[in-house]
């Protein structure tokens, strides 16, 4: 809360450079949530230990909380006058999805869209993984929470200490996020559009300042934005690998290599797909690197229309959608890694039914993987699949068309944002009633939150053992306060 109440600040600095009368409400609403964040840091737990489980709720019930606390300008100013399209913004922002509401992004003042486009920079990297950058917990803490927040099969320290390790994740993430803002500002692109652009291709989210999204945009400035999204959606590991000279090793990354392949392969099946005439080449190159870069990455930025393409590039575009980026990036989607290690578990299998009494490790990176983490991965196919299939059920009774309900399912789920049919790059999200978009919210955050944590949250278990441990704590404090009682003569 205190974290959020600081965050909050930026865009009041907005309304001052652009005289918003709208930043006075954000500024109330940074006080309170500092002033709340503050009183509720005095009570400490008297057990400070965080293993999984409590990471994962801890988390998310911080991101839940954040996007409850984050809407609350939108709604104040009445720049969004319903409490429900509010949150269902916020929790897009914050979970960097990019789904939206709004029909005319162009009507909002400059501090609004400031702080859509910078909860998605909050977002990306997670708050919490900011928080470790800040305020070192111990007991091993920090992992935990970052296992809980970062997108991705799995999560694991860089350097010895998970803060440092968040430090070192931030300060890259800042200096490419820096480096985008130049080379839009070269490309004459204007200074808050810049800046905001960044910040969304920074988190993979996708809220745009402009209607077209990133249509109105040179081509070199679309090619810049293709560029770090891609790059965004990259594991960070490389990049920690590549400052450190091990090129080799990061090279050899195998989820990298397939990333890479999977851009170039669809972005050539697409260009070929759009492409009526040898002068349009060069422009059907783009708009198809921009797509593809775009929903791998789970960014959702757009310069064209891609509903109106032909079906195969349209349903390139979905396959996408599920795969997602790589792990321990920014991107979201159900993770490249996972996709590669569920093909190579099948590739097993099948050798398996040939040669019963073969006995076959799967590898990856030349590293063999353990049977926990194929069987976690396979759990997290099926769960994955039964929210998806649950959410389409509910929003059905929307009467909307299997398509909209489909890729709206999908896009939330997937953290991407445009979907296709009444929810493609040049619609929105604004016809769904209250109850489908609750469902939709609870898709973008077990989405981004990588499913557990929010089922773990939810579960009736981890609630009851919650209240068992308090009511023994408490039974113990009781204790003691009569043994001291007890303990102290008779004239005290």
């Amino acid at each position: 809360m205190r974290l959020e109440g600081v965050f909050l600040l930026l865009p009041c600095l907005v309304s001052l450079i652009y005289q918003d009368e709208e930043g006075l409400c954000f500024i109330c609403v940074a006080a309170g949530a500092y002033l709340v964040g503050v009183l509720l840091s005095r009570f400490k737990p008297a057990d400070f230990h965080f293993g999984l489980k409590e990471g994962c709720i801890a988390t998310a019930l911080s991101w839940i909380l954040m996007s409850l606390v984050g809407c609350l300008p939108f709604f104040l100013t009445g720049e969004i006058p319903s409490f429900f399209d509010a949150l269902f913004e916020t929790v897009s922002g914050f979970t960097t999805t990019g789904a939206s509401i709004l029909s005319d992004v162009e009507v909002l003042s400059h501090t609004a869209l400031f702080w859509r486009s910078f909860t998605h920079w909050i977002g990306g990297m997670g708050v919490l993984v900011f928080l470790l950058a800040v305020v070192p917990l111990s007991g091993g803490s920090g992992t935990n929470l970052m296992k809980a927040e970062s997108p991705g099969p799995s999560v694991g320290k860089l350097v010895p200490k998970a803060g440092q390790t968040a430090r070192l994740l931030y300060y890259i993430y800042i200096g490419m996020t820096i480096a985008e803002m130049l080379l839009l500002l070269i490309g004459r692109v204007p200074v808050f559009d810049a800046v905001t652009i960044s910040l969304g291709t920074a988190g993979t989210g996708g809220f745009g300042v402009r209607n077209s999204s990133c249509a109105e945009y040179s081509v070199y400035a679309q090619w810049v934005i293709g560029i770090f999204m891609m790059l965004f959606g990259i594991n960070f590991n490389m990049y920690y690998l590549i400052l450190f000279r091990r090129f080799r090793k990061a090279l050899s990354m195998e989820e990298v290599r397939t990333y890479f392949g999977l851009i170039i392969g669809s972005t050539v099946v697409i260009a070929i797909t759009i492409c009526h005439s040898a002068a349009q080449i060069f422009s059907s190159v783009t708009e198809a690197f921009f797509q593809v870069s775009s929903i791998i990455t789970t960014t959702g930025y757009s310069t064209v229309d891609f509903d109106l393409w032909p079906q195969t590039a349209r349903m390139i575009l979905v396959c996408l959608m599920f795969t997602g980026a790589c792990a321990g990036s920014t991107g979201g989607g159900i993770k490249v890694s996972r996709v590669v290690l569920l093909l190579k578990t099948v590739k097993k299998e099948l050798i398996y039914y040939i040669h019963p009494k073969s006995i076959k490790k799967i590898h990856m990176d030349g590293k063999p993987i353990e049977h926990d983490v194929q069987r976690s991965t396979n759990v997290y196919f099926v769960t994955f699949f039964a929210i998806f299939v649950t959410s389409l059920f509910l929003i059905s009774f929307e009467k909307t068309d299997l398509v909209t309900s489909f890729t709206a399912v999908t896009a939330t789920m997937n953290n991407i944002g445009p979907g296709l049919s009444m929810v493609g790059p040049s619609q929105n999200y604004g016809f769904f009633s209250n109850f489908s978009k609750c469902v939709l919210m609870f898709d973008m955050l077990a989405g981004r939150l990588e499913l557990f944590p929010l089922l773990i949250l939810l579960h009736p278990a981890a609630w009851k053992e919650f209240l068992q441990k308090q009511t023994v704590i408490r039974k113990k404090r009781w204790h003691d306060i009569f043994k001291k009682i007890r303990s102290k003569p008779d004239d005290e």
